[in-house]
């Protein structure tokens, strides 16, 4: 079937990079419908490039101006994705470069997969000058071949669960997520928040070619840095009070959001809009936040710990639920409270 293409365009001082951004996708293979710029206060000339560069192009401009007061990332896309009209909307940077197919690609996968609700892929890291430096997306995020995987045997919630993977500049989803996912708590940035809501309740795709090139530089809002060793160690020695009351916080609005999604299509079954969420999908959202929830508790002393810990390893809480598997019991001792 066509399908109608949104683009959501978040922007914020962006004068430097956001023309070369804004030529990519009017370059594109198969052109976007529309773009919706969200903007959240830029002082730069930011919004007068984006206009200039839609000057005799067929695709739609929609302007979202600024709020009184910054959004910040997350609520400016839920703006920005509100306001799409698209069947698809791709998420978009103000500092990337698109490869001439990159809808081109999405699409075909969205025509093969009815059951397909967003895809995220690989990409090619530049330096701010747009220089390759040798390394991908998914190489940066370490994704292991276990991971890719999980995602694409319909396991993708099993793996977002642990940790995100999803890169909301590669992002495509169906406008119907939307139904489930809105709002988008405070809790959550908005990619990984759509790809695990997409996983528990469709499925989704990592696709490993590279559809964009994905800049690296010092005012990105959400970069990829590959950890070094030292940069592990430190993170082994942060307090970790804050941490994990974060943690238990996300995972109970997760098992909220899907326990009343659960209880909608229980209502109305067969009703238009309602959304399934599989019973094993529930059952992790809960083993998970009840596992953050005893995470945030663990006594502050490091010896008095170990009981808990041991504990959640037997049950297989570590291997299944946290992001680095049996190697976070060791942070969950030694870390300072």
């Amino acid at each position: 079937m066509p399908y109608s293409v949104s683009v959501a365009l978040c922007t914020y001082n962006g004068e430097r990079y956001v023309d070369e951004q804004v030529r990519s996708i009017l370059s594109q293979s198969r052109l976007p419908d529309e773009v919706v710029v969200a903007d959240d206060g830029s002082t730069d000339q930011t919004l007068a490039i984006i206009r200039v560069a839609f000057e005799g192009s067929s695709v739609r401009l929609v302007v979202l101006e600024p709020e009184e007061s910054p959004l910040g990332v997350t609520a400016n896309f839920e703006r920005a994705v509100r306001a799409c009209s698209g069947d698809l909307i791709a998420l978009c940077d103000q500092d990337d470069v698109w490869h001439f197919d990159r809808l081109d690609r999405a699409l075909r996968e969205f025509d093969q997969s009815p059951r397909l609700l967003l895809q995220h892929s690989d990409a090619r890291l530049t330096d701010a000058d747009g220089r390759p430096l040798g390394v991908t997306l998914f190489e940066g995020l370490s994704i292991s071949p276990a991971e890719l995987e999980l995602i694409g045997h319909g396991r993708a919630f099993d793996a977002y669960l642990r940790r995100n993977l999803a890169t909301g500049a590669t992002v495509v989803f169906r406008r119907s997520l939307l139904e489930a996912a809105l709002p988008f708590p405070r809790e959550w940035v908005h990619d990984e928040w759509l790809a695990i809501m997409a996983a528990a309740i469709g499925t989704t795709q990592a696709l490993e070619a590279q559809l964009i090139d994905y800049r690296q530089h010092g005012s990105n809002q959400i970069g990829v840095q590959k950890p070094t060793l030292r940069y592990k160690i430190g993170r082994m020695l942060e307090p970790r009070a804050d941490r994990y009351q974060r943690l238990a916080e996300r995972s109970a609005v997760l098992r909220s959001r899907l326990e009343a999604l659960s209880a909608a299509g229980a209502g109305a079954r067969a009703g238009a809009g309602a959304s399934s969420v599989d019973e094993r999908v529930l059952r992790l959202a809960r083993q998970k936040a009840s596992f953050e929830a005893a995470r945030a508790h663990y006594p502050r002393a490091r010896l008095l710990r170990l009981g808990p810990v041991l504990r959640q390893w037997r049950r297989g809480s570590y291997r299944v639920l946290s992001s680095q598997g049996d190697l976070d019991i060791a942070r969950d001792v030694l870390q300072p409270a």
